[in-house]
């Protein structure tokens, strides 16, 4: 049994605000400690619960937080931000299930921190779905026939899971009280529930189906400004919607779909905040 585990970093026990998150904070070497941590109790008890593999994806930011030389000695990490499929990076066919730790809520939705990939998104789409990071994800999961079997982070980040897979098994480590505040788990209780809840989640993994995404899908993101849209219909393909802030970019797969997503993002924030 081969598991794959996406760890974010704003929805990892205790971490409120983006002090926490931003390698420039003064409380950003704390929560890369908090966040190993959380890590290895999920690959423990993924090999406790009979994994042969677990390959572990650092999904937040530059996607090089978590401490290499802390991580649990049998598994393996992808470390580094210039990623082709960047939070999912190297899942495919032969992963049983996949779990997404540290998840926060899509932006626009209270959670802690909630957010699409960057601050200047305002919604993003496929087809008529409304997604956040976690949905992509799943969505690109389930191409490769892959089941989200766990999801854990803040409330909102349970919420959009629960909705969107129905069974999967969510871990909420934290409350949200406003988007920068929160009532949270101490460390060894939330080891203790993440490691519970792995379990949970491996014994009920043949029940949880994969989120498969749509042929042809039609990806549209909605940015907060015209400057953010008119960087990202720079790509070939794209197009802005008249009258609105919001990029179409028509893809022959949801694979497609989320490396265009990679590109229009990062070409919208050439504007950043003018």
């Amino acid at each position: 049994m081969n598991i794959y585990v996406s760890v974010d970093m704003e929805g990892i026990t205790g971490l409120p605000d983006h002090t926490f998150v931003d390698s420039a904070k003064h409380n950003y070497e704390r929560s890369r400690r908090i966040m190993t941590n959380e890590a290895n109790a999920i690959i423990r008890s993924a090999f406790e619960n009979g994994a042969n593999k677990v390959l572990v994806n650092d999904s937040h930011s530059k996607m090089n937080n978590l401490l290499v030389e802390d991580i649990h000695p049998e598994a393996d990490l992808i470390t580094g931000d210039l990623k082709p499929l960047s939070m999912v990076q190297s899942i495919d066919s032969t992963f049983d299930g996949a779990i997404f730790a540290g998840y926060h809520a899509r932006a626009g939705q209270p959670g802690v921190m909630s957010h699409s990939m960057i601050f200047g998104v305002r919604n993003m789409y496929i087809n008529d779905v409304a997604i956040g990071e976690l949905g992509f994800n799943a969505y690109v999961a389930g191409y490769f026939g892959v089941p989200v079997i766990m999801v854990a982070g803040d409330d909102g980040a349970c919420r959009e899971a629960k909705a969107l897979i129905p069974g999967i098994v969510t871990a909420a480590v934290k409350q949200s009280i406003s988007r920068s505040a929160v009532q949270t788990l101490h460390p060894t209780k939330a080891h203790a529930l993440l490691e519970e809840t792995t379990s949970e989640a491996i014994a009920k993994q043949h029940t949880i189906q994969p989120l498969v995404p749509p042929e042809n899908p039609i990806l549209r993101i909605e940015f907060n400004n015209y400057g953010q849209a008119e960087w990202a219909a720079l790509m070939p393909g794209c197009e802005i919607e008249a009258g609105t802030t919001i990029v179409k970019y028509e893809a022959k797969d949801i694979i497609e779909a989320y490396r265009a997503m990679l590109v229009m993002i990062e070409l919208a924030l050439q504007t950043k905040f003018c």
